[in-house]
Order: C-alpha cells, then sequence, then structure tokens
C-alpha cells in the first residue's frame, strides 16, 4: 500500500511539484508560525492580566467551541480520506470536508453574537487580542473551505494533497487553540 509520502513524491515528480511542495511547506510553517506568535502573546497577557482574563472566559462558550473542534476534526477525517481515495470518489469528502468548515464559520459567527451582547469588551486588551486570534483563525477556515470546493469541483491529485495539508494545518492551530483560549 503506498503512502502519502510516496503518492506525493509521485505527484511531485509527475508535475514538476518540488517547487510547489516546498512552498507549500514554507506556507504552511509561515502559518504556525504567526498563530503560535499570536498565542503566546495570549498566554502572556493571560498571566499579566488575570482579571482581565478571567473576565474574559466568563464571556465565552467553551461548548460552541467544543463543538467547534469536533466539526474541524470530522472536516479534517474527510479531507483525510479524500486523499486516501485518489482519483476515485475524491469530490465527496471534499465537499464534506467544505461544509465542515462553513458549519464551524457559522458557529462560530454564533458566538462572537452571543459574546459581543453579553459585554465582552470590558475585558480590555485581551479581548482585542481574543478576536484577533479567533478572526484570523477564522478566516483561514472560511478561505480553506472555499478552496475545498473548487478543488471538488476540478480535483487533481496534486491540489488534494496541498488543500488536506493545508486543511490540517488550520485543524492543528485549533486544536492548539482550544484549550489555550477556552480551557485555561
Amino acid at each position: 500500500m503506498a503512502t502519502i509520502d510516496d503518492m506525493d513524491m509521485a505527484v511531485g515528480k509527475a508535475e514538476g511539484g518540488e517547487a510547489d511542495s516546498l512552498l507549500l511547506w514554507i506556507l504552511v510553517w509561515s502559518e504556525l508560525a504567526a498563530f503560535g506568535a499570536l498565542l503566546v502573546a495570549f498566554m502572556v497577557m493571560t498571566v499579566m492580566d488575570t482579571d482581565g482574563a478571567a473576565l474574559l472566559r466568563s464571556h465565552l462558550h467553551p461548548g460552541l467551541a467544543a463543538l467547534n473542534t469536533v466539526l474541524l476534526v470530522f472536516s479534517g477525517w474527510q479531507a483525510a480520506l479524500a486523499v486516501r481515495r485518489g482519483d476515485d470518489g475524491v469530490r465527496r469528502p471534499l465537499v464534506i470536508a467544505a461544509l465542515g468548515g462553513f458549519a464551524f464559520v457559522a458557529v462560530k459567527v454564533v458566538e462572537y453574537a452571543i459574546e459581543l451582547r453579553s459585554g465582552i469588551g470590558a475585558a480590555g486588551g485581551l479581548t482585542e487580542l481574543y478576536f484577533l486570534v479567533t478572526g484570523f483563525h477564522l478566516l483561514h477556515v472560511l478561505f480553506g473551505a472555499g478552496i475545498l470546493l473548487l478543488v471538488a469541483w476540478r480535483p487533481s491529485r496534486a491540489n488534494v494533497l496541498m488543500i488536506a495539508t493545508l486543511w490540517h494545518a488550520i485543524d492543528l492551530v485549533w486544536l492548539v487553540m482550544f484549550p489555550i483560549v477556552y480551557l485555561t
């Protein structure tokens, strides 16, 4: 049974994708570094302003965030299925993955609306950082879900591998962000 690395190498050789693969990994690592810096800043701010952190967390909804975690993990599983299926039946799991991403966006918008009505702004600068970190991630999910649909519409092996890799990076960011923002 061929591994994803074997398939990725075959795609790279067949389509001249070594440069594409390098650019993909530069993008993934730069995104992880950017989110890492934001999350470190968030953690530092929570230590420096414990009262603001407690106030912020009193307005957050970990249940909705947990639902979003399930949606992204399920969506990532569908993206992985698309990679495993190769050319046969790749569209359906990509569309389902995209729908999971759009569902994440919908839940997050509802969460933002509830938080804004509850007066979350009283937590000061930490609130701004919360919206920056989670909003930046939300934009990545929205963009990634759109790209999943584009790839499902006109799939190629290289594009399926690339979007699945990016989608998993977006998932990874949320899996790290969830406990830092909502559970600590």
